[in-house]
Protein backbone atom coordinates (compact mmCIF):
# COMPACT_ATOMS: atom_id res chain seq x y z
CA UNK A 1 0.00 0.00 0.00
CA UNK A 2 1.41 3.12 -0.74
CA UNK A 3 2.31 5.80 2.17
CA UNK A 4 -0.28 8.32 1.06
CA UNK A 5 -2.93 5.77 0.93
CA UNK A 6 -1.84 4.07 4.40
CA UNK A 7 -1.97 7.36 6.21
CA UNK A 8 -5.81 8.21 4.32
CA UNK A 9 -7.16 4.85 5.73
CA UNK A 10 -5.20 5.58 9.03
CA UNK A 11 -6.73 8.64 9.70
CA UNK A 12 -10.65 7.25 9.53
CA UNK A 13 -9.35 5.52 12.07
CA UNK A 14 -10.48 6.01 16.09
CA UNK A 15 -6.89 6.29 18.13
CA UNK A 16 -7.74 3.21 19.12
CA UNK A 17 -8.03 1.01 16.26
CA UNK A 18 -5.05 2.82 15.11
CA UNK A 19 -3.14 1.52 17.84
CA UNK A 20 -4.31 -2.28 17.45
CA UNK A 21 -4.04 -1.66 13.28
CA UNK A 22 -0.32 -0.80 14.19
CA UNK A 23 0.18 -3.44 17.19
CA UNK A 24 -1.14 -6.12 14.39
CA UNK A 25 1.38 -4.67 11.74
CA UNK A 26 4.12 -4.50 14.09
CA UNK A 27 3.59 -8.36 15.54
CA UNK A 28 3.48 -6.85 18.67
CA UNK A 29 0.99 -9.17 19.91
CA UNK A 30 1.76 -12.01 17.33
CA UNK A 31 -1.63 -11.18 15.31
CA UNK A 32 -3.98 -11.46 18.34
CA UNK A 33 -6.61 -8.81 19.75
CA UNK A 34 -8.20 -10.06 22.75
CA UNK A 35 -9.88 -7.19 25.08
CA UNK A 36 -12.56 -8.34 27.75
CA UNK A 37 -15.88 -6.48 29.04
CA UNK A 38 -15.00 -6.42 33.17
CA UNK A 39 -18.86 -5.18 34.85
CA UNK A 40 -18.84 -5.56 38.67
CA UNK A 41 -21.97 -7.02 39.45
CA UNK A 42 -23.23 -4.60 41.81
CA UNK A 43 -25.86 -3.16 40.45
CA UNK A 44 -27.82 -2.62 36.36
CA UNK A 45 -25.49 -1.73 33.37
CA UNK A 46 -26.41 1.71 32.01
CA UNK A 47 -26.20 3.18 28.30
CA UNK A 48 -22.23 4.50 29.28
CA UNK A 49 -21.74 0.59 29.87
CA UNK A 50 -23.23 -0.04 26.15
CA UNK A 51 -20.96 2.14 25.12
CA UNK A 52 -18.10 -0.06 26.01
CA UNK A 53 -19.75 -2.93 24.96
CA UNK A 54 -20.00 -1.47 22.01
CA UNK A 55 -16.24 -0.92 21.95
CA UNK A 56 -15.02 -3.78 23.13
CA UNK A 57 -16.50 -6.22 21.88
CA UNK A 58 -16.77 -4.53 18.28
CA UNK A 59 -13.26 -3.82 18.23
CA UNK A 60 -12.56 -7.76 18.78
CA UNK A 61 -15.32 -8.34 15.86
CA UNK A 62 -13.48 -5.92 13.36
CA UNK A 63 -10.28 -7.76 14.33
CA UNK A 64 -11.43 -11.38 13.93
CA UNK A 65 -10.33 -11.35 17.68
CA UNK A 66 -11.91 -12.39 21.25
CA UNK A 67 -13.67 -10.26 23.97
CA UNK A 68 -14.15 -11.88 27.03
CA UNK A 69 -17.14 -10.82 29.70
CA UNK A 70 -15.00 -10.84 33.20
CA UNK A 71 -17.42 -10.40 35.82
CA UNK A 72 -14.93 -8.22 38.45
CA UNK A 73 -16.11 -9.85 41.54
CA UNK A 74 -14.12 -9.10 44.24
CA UNK A 75 -16.54 -7.18 46.86
CA UNK A 76 -19.36 -9.40 47.88
CA UNK A 77 -20.98 -6.98 50.38
CA UNK A 78 -22.36 -5.14 47.25
CA UNK A 79 -22.63 -7.95 44.67
CA UNK A 80 -25.42 -10.65 43.33
CA UNK A 81 -26.29 -13.10 41.41
CA UNK A 82 -29.19 -10.99 40.47
CA UNK A 83 -27.45 -8.50 38.62
CA UNK A 84 -24.96 -11.31 37.24
CA UNK A 85 -27.69 -12.55 35.59
CA UNK A 86 -29.02 -8.81 34.20
CA UNK A 87 -25.74 -8.19 32.67
CA UNK A 88 -25.77 -10.84 30.78
CA UNK A 89 -28.87 -10.52 29.47
CA UNK A 90 -27.95 -6.93 28.62
CA UNK A 91 -25.36 -7.67 26.39
CA UNK A 92 -26.93 -10.75 24.19
CA UNK A 93 -29.87 -8.02 23.88
CA UNK A 94 -27.11 -5.88 22.86
CA UNK A 95 -26.10 -8.41 19.93
CA UNK A 96 -22.98 -9.76 21.60
CA UNK A 97 -21.80 -13.03 22.06
CA UNK A 98 -19.11 -13.83 24.54
CA UNK A 99 -19.17 -17.75 23.28
CA UNK A 100 -17.58 -19.84 26.47
CA UNK A 101 -15.32 -17.06 27.41
CA UNK A 102 -17.57 -16.18 30.78
CA UNK A 103 -14.95 -15.20 33.31
CA UNK A 104 -14.75 -14.71 37.46
CA UNK A 105 -12.12 -12.24 38.81
CA UNK A 106 -12.93 -14.73 41.41
CA UNK A 107 -11.62 -17.36 38.99
CA UNK A 108 -8.35 -16.60 40.00
CA UNK A 109 -8.49 -15.81 43.72
CA UNK A 110 -6.08 -18.42 44.62
CA UNK A 111 -3.36 -17.71 41.84
CA UNK A 112 -3.95 -13.70 42.68
CA UNK A 113 -2.79 -14.62 46.04
CA UNK A 114 -0.01 -16.79 45.39
CA UNK A 115 1.35 -14.29 43.43
CA UNK A 116 0.69 -11.67 46.07
CA UNK A 117 3.26 -14.21 48.16
CA UNK A 118 5.33 -13.81 45.31
CA UNK A 119 5.57 -10.03 45.49
CA UNK A 120 6.20 -10.33 49.65
CA UNK A 121 8.78 -12.45 48.75
CA UNK A 122 10.35 -9.82 46.66
CA UNK A 123 9.89 -7.31 49.39
CA UNK A 124 7.43 -5.33 47.03
CA UNK A 125 4.50 -5.65 49.33
CA UNK A 126 3.98 -5.85 52.74
CA UNK A 127 1.23 -6.75 55.95
CA UNK A 128 0.27 -3.36 57.13
CA UNK A 129 -1.62 -2.90 60.41
CA UNK A 130 -2.46 0.80 59.94
CA UNK A 131 -6.89 1.05 59.69
CA UNK A 132 -8.36 2.68 56.59
CA UNK A 133 -8.95 6.32 57.99
CA UNK A 134 -5.21 6.13 59.07
CA UNK A 135 -4.06 4.82 55.45
CA UNK A 136 -6.49 7.63 53.87
CA UNK A 137 -4.69 10.51 56.12
CA UNK A 138 -1.50 8.93 55.41
CA UNK A 139 -1.20 9.25 51.73
CA UNK A 140 -0.71 13.17 52.13
CA UNK A 141 -1.37 15.29 48.89
CA UNK A 142 -0.43 15.52 45.57
CA UNK A 143 2.48 17.91 46.41
CA UNK A 144 3.57 16.86 49.79
CA UNK A 145 4.40 13.15 50.20
CA UNK A 146 2.50 10.19 51.87
CA UNK A 147 3.27 9.01 55.57
CA UNK A 148 5.61 5.84 55.70
CA UNK A 149 3.53 3.01 57.27
CA UNK A 150 5.12 1.94 60.59
CA UNK A 151 5.19 -1.82 59.34
CA UNK A 152 6.48 -0.94 55.67
CA UNK A 153 9.89 -2.68 56.69
CA UNK A 154 8.72 -5.65 58.73
CA UNK A 155 10.40 -8.61 57.97
CA UNK A 156 9.48 -10.75 55.04
CA UNK A 157 8.46 -13.77 56.56
CA UNK A 158 6.32 -11.86 58.92
CA UNK A 159 4.44 -10.48 55.98
CA UNK A 160 3.86 -13.78 54.56
CA UNK A 161 3.40 -15.79 57.72
CA UNK A 162 0.54 -12.65 58.83
CA UNK A 163 -0.88 -12.66 54.88
CA UNK A 164 -1.72 -16.51 55.43
CA UNK A 165 -3.01 -15.98 58.52
CA UNK A 166 -5.41 -13.04 57.44
CA UNK A 167 -6.60 -15.90 54.53
CA UNK A 168 -7.57 -18.61 57.43
CA UNK A 169 -9.43 -15.98 58.88
CA UNK A 170 -7.89 -15.54 62.38
CA UNK A 171 -8.01 -11.33 61.97
CA UNK A 172 -11.37 -9.21 62.15
CA UNK A 173 -12.10 -6.98 59.52
CA UNK A 174 -10.29 -3.82 58.88
CA UNK A 175 -7.39 -4.82 61.29
CA UNK A 176 -5.06 -5.51 58.57
CA UNK A 177 -4.34 -4.96 54.81
CA UNK A 178 -1.93 -6.07 52.40
CA UNK A 179 -0.05 -3.55 50.58
CA UNK A 180 2.04 -2.78 47.73
CA UNK A 181 5.74 -1.36 48.81
CA UNK A 182 6.30 1.07 45.92
CA UNK A 183 6.63 5.27 46.47
CA UNK A 184 5.17 7.23 49.44
CA UNK A 185 6.42 10.59 47.33
CA UNK A 186 5.27 9.50 43.80
CA UNK A 187 3.33 12.63 42.23
CA UNK A 188 0.79 9.75 41.21
CA UNK A 189 -1.33 9.18 44.69
CA UNK A 190 -2.02 5.88 43.46
CA UNK A 191 1.70 4.86 43.68
CA UNK A 192 1.79 5.56 47.04
CA UNK A 193 1.80 1.67 48.82
CA UNK A 194 -1.84 1.15 47.33
CA UNK A 195 -3.69 -1.55 49.20
CA UNK A 196 -3.83 -5.01 47.42
CA UNK A 197 -6.25 -7.14 49.71
CA UNK A 198 -8.53 -6.17 52.40
CA UNK A 199 -9.87 -7.87 55.30
CA UNK A 200 -13.88 -8.96 54.72
CA UNK A 201 -15.18 -11.77 56.52
CA UNK A 202 -18.33 -11.53 53.53
CA UNK A 203 -19.88 -14.14 51.91
CA UNK A 204 -19.36 -14.08 48.53
CA UNK A 205 -21.80 -14.94 45.89
CA UNK A 206 -19.48 -18.24 44.05
CA UNK A 207 -16.55 -18.79 46.13
CA UNK A 208 -19.28 -18.70 49.66
CA UNK A 209 -16.89 -18.82 52.47
CA UNK A 210 -14.04 -20.04 51.47
CA UNK A 211 -12.41 -16.33 51.79
CA UNK A 212 -12.36 -13.83 54.09
CA UNK A 213 -10.02 -11.47 52.13
CA UNK A 214 -10.34 -9.82 48.92
CA UNK A 215 -8.65 -8.45 46.38
CA UNK A 216 -8.40 -4.48 45.62
CA UNK A 217 -9.71 -3.69 41.30
CA UNK A 218 -6.17 -2.39 40.91
CA UNK A 219 -4.60 -5.92 41.81
CA UNK A 220 -7.36 -7.94 39.99
CA UNK A 221 -7.47 -6.33 37.32
CA UNK A 222 -4.27 -6.10 34.88
CA UNK A 223 -3.34 -10.03 36.55
CA UNK A 224 -6.53 -11.17 35.63
CA UNK A 225 -6.25 -9.46 32.14
CA UNK A 226 -2.74 -11.20 31.92
CA UNK A 227 -4.22 -14.92 33.03
CA UNK A 228 -6.69 -14.63 29.81
CA UNK A 229 -3.84 -13.37 27.22
CA UNK A 230 -5.89 -10.43 26.84
CA UNK A 231 -3.69 -8.34 24.80
CA UNK A 232 -6.03 -4.57 24.87
CA UNK A 233 -6.99 -3.67 28.44
CA UNK A 234 -9.77 -0.89 27.38
CA UNK A 235 -10.57 0.88 30.22
CA UNK A 236 -12.48 4.23 30.73
CA UNK A 237 -10.68 7.94 30.97
CA UNK A 238 -10.27 7.87 34.82
CA UNK A 239 -8.04 4.58 35.10
CA UNK A 240 -5.89 6.48 32.82
CA UNK A 241 -3.70 7.60 36.94
CA UNK A 242 -4.18 3.72 37.28
CA UNK A 243 -2.01 2.46 34.50
CA UNK A 244 1.32 3.44 36.19
CA UNK A 245 0.27 0.97 38.99
CA UNK A 246 -0.97 -1.57 36.08
CA UNK A 247 2.23 -1.71 34.78
CA UNK A 248 4.23 -1.50 38.24
CA UNK A 249 2.52 -4.62 39.12
CA UNK A 250 3.29 -6.50 35.75
CA UNK A 251 6.62 -5.16 35.84
CA UNK A 252 7.61 -6.81 39.59
CA UNK A 253 6.01 -10.49 38.41
CA UNK A 254 8.34 -10.38 35.70
CA UNK A 255 5.49 -10.55 32.90
CA UNK A 256 7.33 -10.77 29.57
CA UNK A 257 5.60 -12.72 27.16
CA UNK A 258 1.59 -12.08 26.22
CA UNK A 259 1.89 -8.31 28.38
CA UNK A 260 -1.55 -7.29 28.27
CA UNK A 261 -1.59 -3.23 27.63
CA UNK A 262 -3.94 -0.76 28.80
CA UNK A 263 -5.19 2.30 27.16
CA UNK A 264 -8.08 4.72 27.94
CA UNK A 265 -10.79 6.32 26.14
CA UNK A 266 -13.66 9.07 27.43
CA UNK A 267 -16.44 7.66 29.48
CA UNK A 268 -19.92 8.50 28.56
CA UNK A 269 -21.78 11.09 30.26
CA UNK A 270 -25.41 12.35 29.18
CA UNK A 271 -27.26 14.85 30.22
CA UNK A 272 -30.47 15.23 31.86
CA UNK A 273 -29.61 11.69 34.16
CA UNK A 274 -26.46 10.57 36.20
CA UNK A 275 -24.54 7.93 35.41
CA UNK A 276 -23.41 6.86 38.78
CA UNK A 277 -24.36 3.13 39.80
CA UNK A 278 -24.45 4.54 43.22
CA UNK A 279 -26.98 7.27 42.71
CA UNK A 280 -28.84 4.24 40.67
CA UNK A 281 -29.09 2.49 43.58
CA UNK A 282 -29.87 5.56 45.81
CA UNK A 283 -33.01 6.56 43.36
CA UNK A 284 -34.36 2.45 43.19
CA UNK A 285 -33.67 1.97 47.05
CA UNK A 286 -35.48 5.58 47.97
CA UNK A 287 -38.48 4.48 45.67
CA UNK A 288 -38.10 8.00 43.59
CA UNK A 289 -38.24 4.69 40.62
CA UNK A 290 -40.25 1.56 40.14
CA UNK A 291 -36.53 -0.34 39.87
CA UNK A 292 -33.90 -0.74 37.88
CA UNK A 293 -35.90 -1.52 34.94
CA UNK A 294 -38.19 1.73 35.29
CA UNK A 295 -38.54 3.53 31.66
CA UNK A 296 -37.11 6.64 32.98
CA UNK A 297 -33.72 4.96 33.99
CA UNK A 298 -30.73 5.43 31.86
CA UNK A 299 -30.05 1.52 32.42
CA UNK A 300 -30.04 -0.56 29.26
CA UNK A 301 -32.98 -2.58 30.99
CA UNK A 302 -35.17 1.01 31.53
CA UNK A 303 -34.00 1.99 28.05
CA UNK A 304 -35.22 -1.65 26.26
CA UNK A 305 -38.63 -1.51 28.53
CA UNK A 306 -39.08 1.74 27.43
CA UNK A 307 -39.22 0.89 23.62
CA UNK A 308 -35.68 1.42 22.97
CA UNK A 309 -34.05 -1.13 20.64
CA UNK A 310 -30.42 -2.86 20.61
CA UNK A 311 -30.15 -1.53 16.64
CA UNK A 312 -30.69 2.33 17.91
CA UNK A 313 -28.29 1.91 21.13
CA UNK A 314 -25.52 0.37 18.63
CA UNK A 315 -25.87 3.45 16.00
CA UNK A 316 -25.67 6.26 19.25
CA UNK A 317 -22.09 4.70 20.44
CA UNK A 318 -20.90 4.50 16.62
CA UNK A 319 -22.02 8.40 16.53
CA UNK A 320 -20.82 8.92 20.16
CA UNK A 321 -17.41 8.04 19.15
CA UNK A 322 -13.88 7.14 20.83
CA UNK A 323 -12.81 10.63 22.29
CA UNK A 324 -10.08 11.17 24.76
CA UNK A 325 -11.49 13.96 26.16
CA UNK A 326 -14.57 13.55 29.08
CA UNK A 327 -17.56 15.08 27.01
CA UNK A 328 -21.38 15.36 27.78
CA UNK A 329 -23.77 14.06 25.17
CA UNK A 330 -27.10 15.76 24.17
CA UNK A 331 -29.81 13.33 24.96
CA UNK A 332 -31.66 14.37 22.10
CA UNK A 333 -29.09 12.53 20.37
CA UNK A 334 -29.80 9.42 21.25
CA UNK A 335 -33.53 10.33 21.35
CA UNK A 336 -32.84 10.62 17.38
CA UNK A 337 -31.03 7.09 16.76
CA UNK A 338 -33.97 5.29 18.52
CA UNK A 339 -36.51 7.51 15.75
CA UNK A 340 -34.79 6.60 13.17
CA UNK A 341 -34.75 3.31 14.00
CA UNK A 342 -38.15 3.10 15.03
CA UNK A 343 -39.31 4.94 11.88
CA UNK A 344 -38.30 1.99 9.69
CA UNK A 345 -39.12 -0.78 11.34
CA UNK A 346 -42.64 0.08 13.99
CA UNK A 347 -45.80 -0.67 12.78
CA UNK A 348 -48.68 1.98 12.47
CA UNK A 349 -51.30 3.04 14.58
CA UNK A 350 -54.26 5.47 15.63
CA UNK A 351 -54.57 6.00 19.26
CA UNK A 352 -56.63 9.00 20.89
CA UNK A 353 -54.93 9.73 24.25
CA UNK A 354 -57.39 12.58 25.18
CA UNK A 355 -60.71 11.71 23.69
CA UNK A 356 -63.54 13.81 22.91
CA UNK A 357 -66.63 12.68 21.03
CA UNK A 358 -67.46 12.93 17.09
CA UNK A 359 -70.48 12.29 15.45
CA UNK A 360 -71.05 12.09 11.68
CA UNK A 361 -74.49 13.14 12.21
CA UNK A 362 -75.76 11.65 8.37
CA UNK A 363 -73.50 8.33 8.01
CA UNK A 364 -75.87 5.18 8.72
CA UNK A 365 -76.73 4.77 12.34
CA UNK A 366 -75.88 0.43 11.46
CA UNK A 367 -73.13 1.05 9.44
CA UNK A 368 -69.31 -0.11 10.08
CA UNK A 369 -67.06 -0.19 7.12
CA UNK A 370 -63.44 -1.77 7.75
CA UNK A 371 -60.83 0.46 5.88
CA UNK A 372 -57.32 0.05 4.89
CA UNK A 373 -54.25 1.72 6.68
CA UNK A 374 -50.85 1.69 6.11
CA UNK A 375 -48.99 -0.40 8.97
CA UNK A 376 -45.43 1.09 7.54
CA UNK A 377 -44.78 3.42 4.96
CA UNK A 378 -41.44 2.95 5.46
CA UNK A 379 -41.82 -1.22 4.36
CA UNK A 380 -44.53 -1.28 2.18
CA UNK A 381 -44.47 -5.12 1.61
CA UNK A 382 -45.70 -5.63 5.47
CA UNK A 383 -49.39 -4.52 3.54
CA UNK A 384 -52.23 -3.03 5.53
CA UNK A 385 -54.36 -2.91 8.38
CA UNK A 386 -57.99 -3.62 8.97
CA UNK A 387 -59.29 0.00 10.69
CA UNK A 388 -63.07 -0.08 11.70
CA UNK A 389 -65.31 3.44 10.61
CA UNK A 390 -68.82 4.03 12.47
CA UNK A 391 -71.14 6.92 13.02
CA UNK A 392 -69.56 7.48 16.41
CA UNK A 393 -65.81 8.33 16.84
CA UNK A 394 -63.08 10.27 19.11
CA UNK A 395 -59.95 12.42 18.04
CA UNK A 396 -58.03 13.98 19.96
CA UNK A 397 -59.16 17.16 22.10
CA UNK A 398 -56.40 19.47 21.16
CA UNK A 399 -57.79 18.98 17.06
CA UNK A 400 -60.56 21.21 18.03
CA UNK A 401 -60.84 24.83 18.72
CA UNK A 402 -64.48 27.10 18.71
CA UNK A 403 -62.69 30.22 18.05
CA UNK A 404 -59.21 28.87 16.34
CA UNK A 405 -56.16 31.53 15.88
CA UNK A 406 -55.58 32.23 11.92
CA UNK A 407 -53.04 28.92 11.62
CA UNK A 408 -54.74 26.49 13.28
CA UNK A 409 -55.55 23.89 10.63
CA UNK A 410 -57.39 21.44 12.52
CA UNK A 411 -61.14 21.14 13.19
CA UNK A 412 -63.50 24.37 13.96
CA UNK A 413 -66.90 25.15 13.42
CA UNK A 414 -68.25 25.61 9.61
CA UNK A 415 -64.28 23.49 8.85
CA UNK A 416 -63.44 20.90 7.07
CA UNK A 417 -60.61 18.49 7.91
CA UNK A 418 -60.18 14.84 6.27
CA UNK A 419 -60.38 11.72 9.10
CA UNK A 420 -56.99 9.72 7.96
CA UNK A 421 -58.06 6.97 5.63
CA UNK A 422 -61.64 7.95 5.45
CA UNK A 423 -63.59 10.91 4.97
CA UNK A 424 -63.49 14.50 4.40
CA UNK A 425 -65.68 15.56 7.44
CA UNK A 426 -67.35 19.28 8.36
CA UNK A 427 -68.18 20.78 11.76
CA UNK A 428 -71.88 21.79 12.11
CA UNK A 429 -71.81 22.35 16.11
CA UNK A 430 -71.09 21.20 19.39
CA UNK A 431 -72.44 19.84 22.69
CA UNK A 432 -71.22 21.50 26.26
CA UNK A 433 -71.40 20.28 29.50
CA UNK A 434 -72.93 22.72 32.08
CA UNK A 435 -68.95 23.99 32.51
CA UNK A 436 -68.95 24.97 29.07
CA UNK A 437 -66.92 21.95 28.25
CA UNK A 438 -67.30 19.98 24.94
CA UNK A 439 -68.40 16.99 24.85
CA UNK A 440 -69.47 16.13 21.22
CA UNK A 441 -68.90 17.39 17.87
CA UNK A 442 -71.72 16.75 15.52
CA UNK A 443 -70.34 16.72 12.20
CA UNK A 444 -71.51 15.78 8.67
CA UNK A 445 -69.31 14.01 5.75
CA UNK A 446 -69.19 13.18 1.60
CA UNK A 447 -69.07 9.99 1.21
CA UNK A 448 -67.92 10.75 -2.38
CA UNK A 449 -63.89 11.65 -0.33
CA UNK A 450 -63.31 8.19 0.96
CA UNK A 451 -59.66 8.39 0.97
CA UNK A 452 -58.16 6.93 -1.91
CA UNK A 453 -61.04 7.62 -4.43
CA UNK A 454 -61.10 11.46 -3.93
CA UNK A 455 -59.04 14.09 -5.02
CA UNK A 456 -60.65 17.08 -3.15
CA UNK A 457 -58.16 18.66 -0.56
CA UNK A 458 -58.13 20.51 2.55
CA UNK A 459 -55.25 21.49 5.62
CA UNK A 460 -55.71 19.28 8.08
CA UNK A 461 -56.14 15.60 8.63
CA UNK A 462 -57.31 13.89 12.01
CA UNK A 463 -56.44 10.74 13.52
CA UNK A 464 -59.16 9.14 15.67
CA UNK A 465 -60.93 5.98 16.46
CA UNK A 466 -64.10 4.18 16.31
CA UNK A 467 -66.24 4.38 19.40
CA UNK A 468 -67.72 1.45 19.59
CA UNK A 469 -64.56 -0.63 18.48
CA UNK A 470 -61.73 1.06 19.69
CA UNK A 471 -59.61 -0.65 22.51
CA UNK A 472 -58.84 0.89 26.26
CA UNK A 473 -55.58 1.06 27.60
CA UNK A 474 -52.86 3.00 29.87
CA UNK A 475 -50.55 4.73 28.70
CA UNK A 476 -47.67 6.07 30.34
CA UNK A 477 -46.26 9.00 29.17
CA UNK A 478 -42.51 8.85 30.03
CA UNK A 479 -40.46 12.03 29.93
CA UNK A 480 -36.51 12.94 31.46
CA UNK A 481 -35.49 11.92 34.99
CA UNK A 482 -34.48 15.20 35.75
CA UNK A 483 -35.69 18.35 34.43
CA UNK A 484 -31.67 20.05 34.45
CA UNK A 485 -28.40 19.24 32.44
CA UNK A 486 -26.53 18.60 35.45
CA UNK A 487 -27.93 17.67 38.33
CA UNK A 488 -24.93 16.80 40.05
CA UNK A 489 -24.06 20.78 39.51
CA UNK A 490 -25.70 21.20 43.24
CA UNK A 491 -24.91 24.16 45.62
CA UNK A 492 -23.03 23.00 48.84
CA UNK A 493 -25.04 20.44 50.99
CA UNK A 494 -27.49 19.95 47.86
CA UNK A 495 -28.79 16.62 46.76
CA UNK A 496 -29.10 15.67 43.04
CA UNK A 497 -32.48 14.03 43.72
CA UNK A 498 -33.66 17.96 44.32
CA UNK A 499 -33.69 18.20 40.38
CA UNK A 500 -36.21 14.97 39.64
CA UNK A 501 -38.62 16.01 37.01
CA UNK A 502 -41.71 15.95 38.68
CA UNK A 503 -43.89 15.30 35.44
CA UNK A 504 -41.06 12.62 34.62
CA UNK A 505 -44.33 10.09 34.36
CA UNK A 506 -47.86 10.43 33.28
CA UNK A 507 -50.68 8.12 33.26
CA UNK A 508 -53.71 7.88 31.40
CA UNK A 509 -56.17 6.36 30.13
CA UNK A 510 -56.23 6.73 26.07
CA UNK A 511 -57.99 4.67 23.06
CA UNK A 512 -56.64 2.61 20.56
CA UNK A 513 -57.44 0.55 17.49
CA UNK A 514 -58.69 -3.06 17.93
CA UNK A 515 -55.76 -4.42 15.73
CA UNK A 516 -53.76 -4.30 18.82
CA UNK A 517 -55.84 -6.03 21.17
CA UNK A 518 -53.74 -9.19 21.70
CA UNK A 519 -50.29 -7.04 20.94
CA UNK A 520 -47.46 -8.98 22.93
CA UNK A 521 -44.78 -7.21 25.33
CA UNK A 522 -42.16 -5.33 24.05
CA UNK A 523 -44.01 -4.80 20.01
CA UNK A 524 -42.79 -1.38 19.03
CA UNK A 525 -45.66 0.96 17.20
CA UNK A 526 -45.95 4.67 16.05
CA UNK A 527 -48.92 6.62 17.24
CA UNK A 528 -50.02 8.32 14.39
CA UNK A 529 -48.94 11.91 14.87
CA UNK A 530 -48.15 11.43 18.53
CA UNK A 531 -45.01 9.49 19.07
CA UNK A 532 -43.07 6.29 19.46
CA UNK A 533 -44.78 3.64 21.72
CA UNK A 534 -43.83 -0.22 22.93
CA UNK A 535 -46.17 -2.77 25.03
CA UNK A 536 -44.99 -2.71 28.50
CA UNK A 537 -44.79 -6.23 30.42
CA UNK A 538 -47.50 -4.99 32.84
CA UNK A 539 -49.71 -5.63 30.12
CA UNK A 540 -51.72 -8.62 30.73
CA UNK A 541 -54.98 -9.94 28.21
CA UNK A 542 -58.18 -7.25 28.81
CA UNK A 543 -55.48 -4.94 30.01
CA UNK A 544 -53.31 -3.05 27.55
CA UNK A 545 -50.41 -0.97 28.78
CA UNK A 546 -48.18 1.40 26.31
CA UNK A 547 -44.78 3.19 27.24
CA UNK A 548 -43.90 6.22 25.37
CA UNK A 549 -40.30 5.21 23.91
CA UNK A 550 -40.06 8.91 22.34
CA UNK A 551 -42.03 11.67 20.89
CA UNK A 552 -41.70 12.20 17.36
CA UNK A 553 -40.35 15.96 17.60
CA UNK A 554 -36.47 15.41 16.70
CA UNK A 555 -34.28 18.63 18.27
CA UNK A 556 -31.25 16.64 17.10
CA UNK A 557 -32.33 16.41 13.38
CA UNK A 558 -33.87 19.85 13.48
CA UNK A 559 -30.57 21.25 14.86
CA UNK A 560 -27.88 19.48 12.57
CA UNK A 561 -29.96 18.92 9.53
CA UNK A 562 -27.37 20.78 7.01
Amino acid sequence: MKEEEKNKQTGSLNFLEQVITKDLEQGNTKGRVHTRFPPEPNGYLHIGHAKSICLNFGLANKYNGKCNLRFDDTNPTKESIEYVNSIKEDIRWLGFDWEDREYYASDYFDKLYEMARYLIKKGKAYVCEMTGEEIAAGRGTPSTPGKISPWRDRPVEESLDLFDRMKKGEFPDGSKVLRAKIYMASPNMHMRDPVMYRIMHARHHRTQDKWCIYPMYDWAHGQSDYLENITHSICTLEFEVHRPLYDWFLDNLDVKVNRPRQFEFARLNLNYTVMSKRKLLELVEGDYVSGWNDPRMPTISGLRRRGYTPASIRVFSEKVGVAKRENVIDMALLEHCVREDLNKNSERLMAVLDPVKLVIDNYPDDKTEILEGIRNPERPEQGHRNIPFSKTLYIERKDFMEDPPKKFFRLAPGREVRLKYAYIVKCENVVKDSAGNVTEIHCTYDPETRSGNSTKKVKGTLHWVSAGHAVEAEVRLYDRLFDVEDPTDLPEGGDFKDNLNPDSLQIIKGLVEPSVKDAKQGERYQFERTGYFCIDPDSKPGKLVFNRTVSLRDSWAKMHKK
